[in-house]
Protein backbone atom coordinates (compact mmCIF):
# COMPACT_ATOMS: atom_id res chain seq x y z
CA UNK A 1 0.00 0.00 0.00
CA UNK A 2 2.84 2.35 0.87
CA UNK A 3 4.51 1.62 -2.49
CA UNK A 4 1.29 2.57 -4.32
CA UNK A 5 0.96 5.81 -2.33
CA UNK A 6 4.60 6.72 -3.03
CA UNK A 7 4.19 6.02 -6.75
CA UNK A 8 1.04 8.14 -6.98
CA UNK A 9 2.78 10.98 -5.14
CA UNK A 10 5.71 10.90 -7.56
CA UNK A 11 3.31 11.01 -10.51
CA UNK A 12 1.38 13.91 -8.88
CA UNK A 13 -1.81 11.81 -8.85
CA UNK A 14 -4.25 12.27 -5.97
CA UNK A 15 -4.98 8.80 -4.45
CA UNK A 16 -8.68 9.65 -4.23
CA UNK A 17 -8.79 10.56 -7.93
CA UNK A 18 -7.05 7.27 -8.70
CA UNK A 19 -9.61 5.40 -6.56
CA UNK A 20 -12.50 6.99 -8.48
CA UNK A 21 -10.93 6.06 -11.83
CA UNK A 22 -10.33 2.49 -10.63
CA UNK A 23 -13.96 2.27 -9.49
CA UNK A 24 -15.12 3.37 -12.94
CA UNK A 25 -12.89 0.69 -14.48
CA UNK A 26 -14.29 -2.02 -12.19
CA UNK A 27 -17.84 -0.94 -13.03
CA UNK A 28 -17.00 -1.18 -16.74
CA UNK A 29 -15.62 -4.72 -16.41
CA UNK A 30 -17.82 -6.07 -13.59
CA UNK A 31 -21.04 -4.04 -13.49
CA UNK A 32 -23.65 -4.69 -10.80
CA UNK A 33 -26.68 -6.39 -12.30
CA UNK A 34 -29.81 -8.22 -11.22
CA UNK A 35 -30.15 -8.99 -7.52
CA UNK A 36 -26.74 -7.53 -6.70
CA UNK A 37 -27.80 -4.21 -8.22
CA UNK A 38 -30.91 -4.21 -6.00
CA UNK A 39 -28.81 -4.87 -2.90
CA UNK A 40 -26.42 -2.11 -3.97
CA UNK A 41 -29.34 0.29 -4.39
CA UNK A 42 -30.64 -0.41 -0.88
CA UNK A 43 -27.14 -0.13 0.58
CA UNK A 44 -26.70 3.20 -1.18
CA UNK A 45 -29.97 4.52 0.23
CA UNK A 46 -28.92 3.66 3.80
CA UNK A 47 -25.39 5.00 3.26
CA UNK A 48 -26.61 8.35 1.85
CA UNK A 49 -29.19 8.79 4.62
CA UNK A 50 -26.53 8.20 7.28
CA UNK A 51 -24.08 10.46 5.44
CA UNK A 52 -26.41 13.48 5.53
CA UNK A 53 -27.34 12.77 9.16
CA UNK A 54 -23.62 12.93 10.00
CA UNK A 55 -23.25 16.13 7.94
CA UNK A 56 -26.00 17.69 10.01
CA UNK A 57 -24.44 16.51 13.26
CA UNK A 58 -20.99 17.78 12.24
CA UNK A 59 -21.83 21.31 11.10
CA UNK A 60 -21.89 23.89 13.89
CA UNK A 61 -24.94 25.94 12.93
CA UNK A 62 -24.42 28.41 15.78
CA UNK A 63 -20.82 29.11 14.73
CA UNK A 64 -21.87 29.49 11.11
CA UNK A 65 -24.51 32.04 12.06
CA UNK A 66 -22.07 33.91 14.32
CA UNK A 67 -19.62 34.12 11.43
CA UNK A 68 -22.15 35.94 9.27
CA UNK A 69 -20.77 39.25 10.52
CA UNK A 70 -18.61 39.36 7.38
CA UNK A 71 -21.83 39.26 5.35
CA UNK A 72 -20.41 40.93 2.22
CA UNK A 73 -17.88 38.11 1.72
CA UNK A 74 -20.46 35.37 2.22
CA UNK A 75 -23.08 37.13 0.09
CA UNK A 76 -20.72 37.33 -2.90
CA UNK A 77 -19.63 33.68 -2.57
CA UNK A 78 -23.20 32.40 -2.23
CA UNK A 79 -24.36 34.58 -5.14
CA UNK A 80 -21.73 33.01 -7.38
CA UNK A 81 -22.58 29.49 -6.14
CA UNK A 82 -26.37 29.68 -6.50
CA UNK A 83 -26.96 32.49 -9.02
CA UNK A 84 -24.03 33.00 -11.38
CA UNK A 85 -23.18 29.31 -11.78
CA UNK A 86 -26.78 28.43 -12.79
CA UNK A 87 -26.74 31.38 -15.20
CA UNK A 88 -23.58 29.97 -16.81
CA UNK A 89 -25.39 26.66 -17.23
CA UNK A 90 -28.20 28.40 -19.11
CA UNK A 91 -25.61 30.08 -21.34
CA UNK A 92 -24.55 26.57 -22.41
CA UNK A 93 -28.09 25.61 -23.49
CA UNK A 94 -27.52 26.43 -27.22
CA UNK A 95 -25.07 23.50 -27.30
CA UNK A 96 -28.08 21.13 -27.08
CA UNK A 97 -28.74 19.03 -29.11
CA UNK A 98 -26.08 19.84 -31.68
CA UNK A 99 -22.98 19.40 -29.52
CA UNK A 100 -24.25 17.99 -26.20
CA UNK A 101 -26.92 15.38 -25.52
CA UNK A 102 -29.79 16.30 -23.22
CA UNK A 103 -28.54 14.06 -20.33
CA UNK A 104 -25.05 15.60 -20.50
CA UNK A 105 -26.53 19.10 -20.47
CA UNK A 106 -28.73 18.13 -17.51
CA UNK A 107 -25.51 17.04 -15.81
CA UNK A 108 -23.95 20.46 -16.48
CA UNK A 109 -27.02 22.18 -15.01
CA UNK A 110 -26.95 19.90 -11.98
CA UNK A 111 -23.25 20.62 -11.47
CA UNK A 112 -23.92 24.34 -11.53
CA UNK A 113 -26.61 24.28 -8.81
CA UNK A 114 -24.54 22.30 -6.30
CA UNK A 115 -23.09 23.84 -3.11
CA UNK A 116 -19.39 24.36 -2.51
CA UNK A 117 -17.16 21.74 -0.91
CA UNK A 118 -16.49 22.02 2.81
CA UNK A 119 -13.21 20.29 3.57
CA UNK A 120 -11.51 21.02 0.22
CA UNK A 121 -12.43 24.73 0.27
CA UNK A 122 -11.13 25.11 3.83
CA UNK A 123 -7.95 23.13 3.11
CA UNK A 124 -7.11 25.10 -0.05
CA UNK A 125 -7.79 28.40 1.72
CA UNK A 126 -5.51 27.34 4.56
CA UNK A 127 -2.71 26.30 2.18
CA UNK A 128 -2.92 29.65 0.34
CA UNK A 129 -2.93 31.55 3.67
CA UNK A 130 -6.40 32.98 3.24
CA UNK A 131 -9.19 33.72 5.69
CA UNK A 132 -9.74 30.20 7.01
CA UNK A 133 -12.51 31.25 9.42
CA UNK A 134 -14.34 32.90 6.54
CA UNK A 135 -13.93 29.74 4.46
CA UNK A 136 -15.38 27.59 7.24
CA UNK A 137 -18.40 29.87 7.54
CA UNK A 138 -19.03 30.25 3.78
CA UNK A 139 -18.53 26.58 2.92
CA UNK A 140 -20.70 25.41 5.82
CA UNK A 141 -23.45 27.90 5.00
CA UNK A 142 -23.29 26.90 1.33
CA UNK A 143 -23.88 23.24 2.24
CA UNK A 144 -26.69 24.03 4.68
CA UNK A 145 -28.47 26.10 2.00
CA UNK A 146 -27.60 23.57 -0.70
CA UNK A 147 -29.68 20.85 0.93
CA UNK A 148 -32.73 22.99 0.08
CA UNK A 149 -31.62 25.19 -2.83
CA UNK A 150 -29.96 22.53 -5.00
CA UNK A 151 -33.12 20.39 -5.46
CA UNK A 152 -35.25 23.51 -5.96
CA UNK A 153 -32.92 25.01 -8.57
CA UNK A 154 -32.44 21.68 -10.31
CA UNK A 155 -36.20 21.19 -10.51
CA UNK A 156 -36.70 24.71 -11.86
CA UNK A 157 -33.96 24.51 -14.51
CA UNK A 158 -34.34 20.91 -15.68
CA UNK A 159 -37.59 20.04 -17.42
CA UNK A 160 -39.65 17.54 -15.44
CA UNK A 161 -41.27 16.24 -18.59
CA UNK A 162 -38.03 15.36 -20.38
CA UNK A 163 -37.08 12.38 -18.24
CA UNK A 164 -35.14 14.57 -15.83
CA UNK A 165 -36.50 15.24 -12.35
CA UNK A 166 -39.82 13.83 -11.16
CA UNK A 167 -41.93 15.16 -8.31
CA UNK A 168 -41.36 11.84 -6.57
CA UNK A 169 -37.61 12.53 -6.68
CA UNK A 170 -38.14 15.84 -4.88
CA UNK A 171 -40.11 13.96 -2.20
CA UNK A 172 -37.26 11.44 -1.90
CA UNK A 173 -34.79 14.30 -1.47
CA UNK A 174 -36.86 15.57 1.47
CA UNK A 175 -37.02 12.13 3.09
CA UNK A 176 -33.52 10.82 2.34
CA UNK A 177 -31.42 14.00 2.48
CA UNK A 178 -33.19 16.99 4.05
CA UNK A 179 -34.85 15.10 6.92
CA UNK A 180 -31.67 13.22 7.97
CA UNK A 181 -29.72 16.48 7.77
CA UNK A 182 -32.23 18.26 10.03
CA UNK A 183 -32.25 15.34 12.46
CA UNK A 184 -28.45 15.52 12.56
CA UNK A 185 -28.66 19.24 13.33
CA UNK A 186 -31.16 18.50 16.11
CA UNK A 187 -28.82 15.86 17.56
CA UNK A 188 -25.75 18.08 17.27
CA UNK A 189 -25.72 19.14 20.91
CA UNK A 190 -25.46 15.54 22.03
CA UNK A 191 -23.26 13.92 19.40
CA UNK A 192 -21.66 16.87 17.58
CA UNK A 193 -18.36 16.78 19.47
CA UNK A 194 -18.20 12.99 19.14
CA UNK A 195 -18.63 13.21 15.36
CA UNK A 196 -16.19 16.11 14.91
CA UNK A 197 -13.55 14.31 17.00
CA UNK A 198 -13.66 11.51 14.41
CA UNK A 199 -13.11 13.72 11.37
CA UNK A 200 -10.76 11.25 9.69
CA UNK A 201 -13.22 8.38 10.06
CA UNK A 202 -16.03 10.59 8.71
CA UNK A 203 -13.84 11.62 5.78
CA UNK A 204 -13.13 7.96 4.95
CA UNK A 205 -16.84 7.13 5.17
CA UNK A 206 -17.62 10.17 3.00
CA UNK A 207 -15.25 8.95 0.31
CA UNK A 208 -16.43 5.36 0.59
CA UNK A 209 -20.03 6.46 -0.05
CA UNK A 210 -18.91 8.43 -3.11
CA UNK A 211 -17.06 5.38 -4.48
CA UNK A 212 -20.21 3.31 -3.87
CA UNK A 213 -22.28 5.89 -5.77
CA UNK A 214 -19.74 5.98 -8.62
CA UNK A 215 -19.78 2.20 -8.93
CA UNK A 216 -23.58 2.03 -8.85
CA UNK A 217 -24.06 4.87 -11.35
CA UNK A 218 -21.50 3.62 -13.86
CA UNK A 219 -22.70 0.03 -13.48
CA UNK A 220 -26.17 1.19 -14.48
CA UNK A 221 -24.67 2.99 -17.46
CA UNK A 222 -22.85 -0.15 -18.61
CA UNK A 223 -25.89 -2.41 -18.13
CA UNK A 224 -28.16 0.01 -20.02
CA UNK A 225 -25.55 0.52 -22.80
CA UNK A 226 -25.62 4.27 -22.20
CA UNK A 227 -21.91 4.71 -22.91
CA UNK A 228 -22.25 3.20 -26.38
CA UNK A 229 -24.33 6.23 -27.37
CA UNK A 230 -21.71 8.79 -26.34
CA UNK A 231 -19.50 10.01 -29.15
CA UNK A 232 -15.90 11.09 -28.59
CA UNK A 233 -16.77 14.53 -29.96
CA UNK A 234 -19.49 14.96 -27.29
CA UNK A 235 -17.04 14.05 -24.53
CA UNK A 236 -14.52 16.52 -25.93
CA UNK A 237 -17.14 19.30 -25.99
CA UNK A 238 -18.14 18.41 -22.42
CA UNK A 239 -14.51 18.58 -21.27
CA UNK A 240 -14.14 22.02 -22.89
CA UNK A 241 -17.38 23.23 -21.25
CA UNK A 242 -16.20 22.01 -17.83
CA UNK A 243 -12.80 23.67 -18.25
CA UNK A 244 -14.49 26.90 -19.37
CA UNK A 245 -16.80 26.89 -16.33
CA UNK A 246 -13.85 26.60 -13.95
CA UNK A 247 -11.78 29.20 -15.81
CA UNK A 248 -14.65 31.72 -16.00
CA UNK A 249 -15.53 31.23 -12.33
CA UNK A 250 -11.95 31.62 -11.09
CA UNK A 251 -11.52 34.75 -13.20
CA UNK A 252 -14.86 36.15 -12.04
CA UNK A 253 -14.04 35.53 -8.36
CA UNK A 254 -10.71 37.31 -8.76
CA UNK A 255 -12.39 40.31 -10.41
CA UNK A 256 -15.28 40.52 -7.93
CA UNK A 257 -12.96 40.32 -4.94
CA UNK A 258 -10.99 43.31 -6.24
CA UNK A 259 -14.12 45.28 -7.14
CA UNK A 260 -15.40 44.71 -3.59
CA UNK A 261 -11.96 45.74 -2.25
CA UNK A 262 -11.56 42.70 -0.06
CA UNK A 263 -8.31 41.97 1.73
CA UNK A 264 -5.86 39.49 0.27
CA UNK A 265 -7.00 36.83 2.77
CA UNK A 266 -10.66 37.33 1.81
CA UNK A 267 -9.80 37.24 -1.91
CA UNK A 268 -8.22 33.82 -1.41
CA UNK A 269 -11.34 32.62 0.42
CA UNK A 270 -13.57 33.86 -2.40
CA UNK A 271 -11.40 32.20 -5.03
CA UNK A 272 -11.68 28.71 -3.57
CA UNK A 273 -15.09 28.70 -1.87
CA UNK A 274 -16.77 30.23 -4.92
CA UNK A 275 -15.24 27.94 -7.54
CA UNK A 276 -15.62 24.55 -5.81
CA UNK A 277 -18.51 22.12 -6.33
CA UNK A 278 -19.22 19.29 -3.90
CA UNK A 279 -18.96 15.73 -5.20
CA UNK A 280 -19.82 14.48 -1.70
CA UNK A 281 -23.22 16.20 -1.81
CA UNK A 282 -23.72 15.98 -5.55
CA UNK A 283 -23.51 12.25 -6.26
CA UNK A 284 -25.93 11.19 -3.50
CA UNK A 285 -28.38 13.92 -4.60
CA UNK A 286 -28.07 12.83 -8.23
CA UNK A 287 -28.95 9.23 -7.40
CA UNK A 288 -32.14 10.48 -5.70
CA UNK A 289 -33.16 13.27 -8.07
CA UNK A 290 -32.54 11.33 -11.26
CA UNK A 291 -33.72 7.91 -10.12
CA UNK A 292 -34.53 5.82 -13.20
CA UNK A 293 -32.79 8.28 -15.53
CA UNK A 294 -29.27 8.21 -16.99
CA UNK A 295 -27.60 8.87 -13.62
CA UNK A 296 -24.13 7.89 -14.83
CA UNK A 297 -24.29 10.32 -17.76
CA UNK A 298 -25.73 13.12 -15.64
CA UNK A 299 -23.03 12.57 -13.00
CA UNK A 300 -20.22 12.68 -15.58
CA UNK A 301 -19.89 16.52 -15.72
CA UNK A 302 -19.65 16.66 -11.90
CA UNK A 303 -16.94 13.99 -11.82
CA UNK A 304 -14.92 15.75 -14.53
CA UNK A 305 -15.27 19.10 -12.77
CA UNK A 306 -14.26 17.54 -9.45
CA UNK A 307 -11.01 16.16 -10.87
CA UNK A 308 -10.21 19.43 -12.64
CA UNK A 309 -10.91 21.63 -9.61
CA UNK A 310 -8.65 19.45 -7.46
CA UNK A 311 -5.77 19.65 -9.94
CA UNK A 312 -6.05 23.34 -10.82
CA UNK A 313 -6.92 24.73 -7.39
CA UNK A 314 -4.28 22.67 -5.55
CA UNK A 315 -1.65 24.07 -7.90
CA UNK A 316 -3.08 27.57 -7.55
CA UNK A 317 -3.12 27.36 -3.73
CA UNK A 318 0.56 26.42 -3.70
CA UNK A 319 1.43 29.34 -6.00
CA UNK A 320 -0.49 31.80 -3.81
CA UNK A 321 1.19 30.46 -0.67
CA UNK A 322 4.62 30.74 -2.26
CA UNK A 323 3.90 34.29 -3.45
CA UNK A 324 2.76 35.33 0.04
CA UNK A 325 5.90 33.84 1.59
CA UNK A 326 8.14 35.40 -1.05
CA UNK A 327 9.31 31.99 -2.27
CA UNK A 328 9.69 30.71 -5.85
CA UNK A 329 6.40 29.39 -7.22
CA UNK A 330 6.22 25.59 -7.52
CA UNK A 331 6.67 24.14 -10.96
CA UNK A 332 3.66 22.76 -12.74
CA UNK A 333 3.17 18.99 -12.51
Amino acid sequence: MRVISTTLARLHIDPYVAAILCTVGIAAMLPADGGFADVLDHAGTVAVTLLFFLYGARLRTAETLRGLGHWRLHAVILSVTFLIFPTLALVCSPLVPGLLTEPLYQGVVFLCVLPSTVQTSITLTSIARGNEAGAICSASLSNVLGVVLTPLLATALISVGSGGISLGSVRDIALRILLPFLLGQAAQRRIGEFVRARRRALSLYDRAVILLMVYAAFSQGVVDDIWDGLAAAELLVLALVIAALLAVTLTLMALLSRICRFSRADRVTMLFCGSQKSLASGLPMATVLFAGASVSTIALPLMLYHQLQLLVCSWLAQRLAAAEAGEPAPATA
